[in-house]
C-alpha cells in the first residue's frame, strides 16, 4: 500500500472570492454528533473546501485532492493531531 507524499505548500489557499460555493453540498464527519465544533469538507471538482463549521460566513481553505488525501492519510496514521507535552 502507497503513502500519499506530503503536498506541497502551494496545495493549499484560502478560497478566492470567484470560487463559486452556492451548490456546494457541504458534509461533515458522523464523529460531531451534530453540534457545530467542527470542520465542513465539500468536493470541488479538483479540489476539496474545508471550513470551520462554527464560522461559515469565512471563506473555507481550498486543498488539492493530493494534499486533501495527505491531510486524511497522515491524521488517520496518527502523524498529525494534538500532541499534549
Amino acid at each position: 500500500m502507497s503513502t500519499p507524499s506530503m503536498a506541497a505548500p502551494h496545495d493549499v489557499t484560502t478560497a478566492q472570492y470567484d470560487v463559486d460555493l452556492a451548490h456546494a453540498r457541504w458534509r461533515k464527519s458522523s464523529y460531531s454528533g451534530g453540534a457545530n465544533d467542527c470542520v465542513e469538507v465539500a468536493e470541488l471538482g479538483e479540489r476539496a473546501a474545508v471550513r470551520d463549521s462554527k464560522d461559515i460566513s469565512r471563506r473555507p481553505l481550498l486543498f488539492s485532492k493530493a494534499a486533501m488525501r495527505a491531510l486524511v492519510s497522515g491524521i488517520a496514521r496518527g502523524s498529525i493531531g494534538e500532541r499534549w507535552g
